[in-house]
């Protein structure tokens, strides 16, 4: 899959093609005038280099994350050869895992992409990586998209357990370079396409939107207040890929006039679009969140651009764990009882559901209060992935209740793990 410039300069028989390395030689496998083109991949990013690739090898031995893992001289030597038509190499996608060795509460990639070429240019890694984090994704496997939220059961929580419910996704915008690698032209851009399209949305989700570089003291106050604000990149996770360069250039944040339908631009992902809401209503969050959607893409393509999105992959995003429906629906719950049970943490595995701090993934959580949400996100449609959170949420307050009461809840905790495809 060639980037847009790539493929007219191609189509108009170019052989050099200009990109983020340098020059790029396109030229005949063989001397047959009918021979599918490669990519040399020769520029100052990659190019003549002195030595081998075992010499240029990166120390994993202390490294505990996916790329680590499945990474291997071989694959790297293999790899390092070659670039993206826009210029990402396999140094830029592994530089992050390298960097960060490992996280004391989740098992990260360790890998991110630069564009939407990156998956298949550099597939040999990975593919291996998508498989494994996603628990058995094959390269032949399509992934379902379903945005219809009338199909949901339940999903009205109890709000002395349930303080708030959010679902999030991303999406990214085909023809333009991901936040690790892009020029600040195509950040720019980014910024025009997104909120040239949000200016246009109606009804409950009309609003304003916020250019960071250009906020005022007193809205940058009130979305602080609000807790929308989203701050330069402080996690190594995500400053070692690159994505807190020319910090505020580019970024913004929209939100609609309730103040319960946001869109941030140029923050991990090129958009980050979020419905959100005190209380235990995930049902009316998911529908917001549908519905907000489809208007964005619905606007975004009437002016010309489309999301980047493969029949395999479904949605692209920057980081390898979020691809498919980029869908991370969670709630803050209150499980006092439930947390100090000795097989917490395998009743979240069973119903396919992750915790983490409120204040993020690099947080603890205080008080009994945990923000839960989805594991899986690749193979499985969006209304799928909501309902296994509904009833995993379900059945926890269940407990909780039950451990209120000094009842046991062995016979509820699930005997095997449900299953998600």
């Amino acid at each position: 899959m060639f980037s847009r410039v790539a493929m007219r300069l191609l189509a108009a028989g170019a052989t050099t093609v200009g990109g983020l390395g340098g020059a790029y030689l396109y030229t005949k496998r063989n001397s047959g005038e009918d021979a599918p083109l490669t990519v040399l991949a020769r520029s100052w990013a990659t190019g003549n280099r002195p030595y081998p690739g075992s010499a240029e090898y990166p120390d994993l031995t202390k490294h505990n994350n996916y790329m680590a893992k499945h990474l291997t001289p071989g694959i790297y030597t293999r790899l390092r050869e070659r670039t993206t038509p826009n210029g990402v190499t396999i140094d830029q996608c592994i530089q992050t895992g390298i960097d960060n060795p490992g996280h004391p509460f989740i098992m990260t990639v360790g890998l991110t992409a630069g564009d939407e070429e990156t998956y298949e240019t550099f597939a040999e890694l990975f593919d291996r990586v998508i498989d494994d984090r996603h628990g058995g994704y094959k390269k032949t496997d399509k992934h379902p998209t379903d945005l219809d939220y009338t199909k949901i059961h339940g999903g009205v929580f109890d709000d002395r357990y349930v303080l708030s419910s959010r679902v999030r996704t991303g999406r990214g915008i085909r023809g333009l370079t991901l936040p690790p690698v892009c020029t600040r032209a195509e950040r720019r851009e980014v910024e025009r396409v997104v909120s040239d399209a949000l200016k246009d949305l109606t009804g409950e989700l009309k609003g304003h939107y916020y250019p960071l570089s250009k906020m005022t003291d007193k809205e940058q106050d009130q979305l602080i207040a609000d807790h929308f604000l989203f701050d330069k990149p402080v996690s190594p996770l995500l400053t070692a890929s690159g994505m807190a360069r020319d910090w505020p250039d580019g970024r913004g944040i929209f939100h609609n006039d309730a103040k319960n339908f946001l869109v941030w631009v140029n923050e991990e992902d090129h958009t980050r679009v979020i419905s959100m809401q005190k209380g235990g209503n995930m049902r009316g969050v998911f529908e917001r969140f549908c519905r907000g959607l489809s208007q964005v893409e619905k606007l975004i393509r009437e002016k010309g651009w489309e999301f980047q999105w493969s029949e395999h992959l479904g949605y692209i995003l920057t980081c390898p764990s979020n691809l498919g429906t980029g869908l991370r629906a969670g709630v803050h719950i209150k499980l006092p009882l439930v947390s100090k049970h000795p097989q917490f943490s395998t009743i979240l595995e069973r119903l396919r559901l992750q915790k983490r701090g409120t204040g993020g993934v690099d947080t603890a959580a205080t008080g009994g209060v945990f923000d839960v949400s989805n594991i899986d996100r690749l193979g499985s449609s969006e209304v799928r992935q909501v309902q296994s959170v509904i009833d995993g949420i379900n059945l926890l307050v269940q407990m909780e209740k039950e451990l209120e009461k000094g009842s046991k809840i062995d016979n509820l905790i699930p005997k095997k793990t449900i299953e998600f495809r």
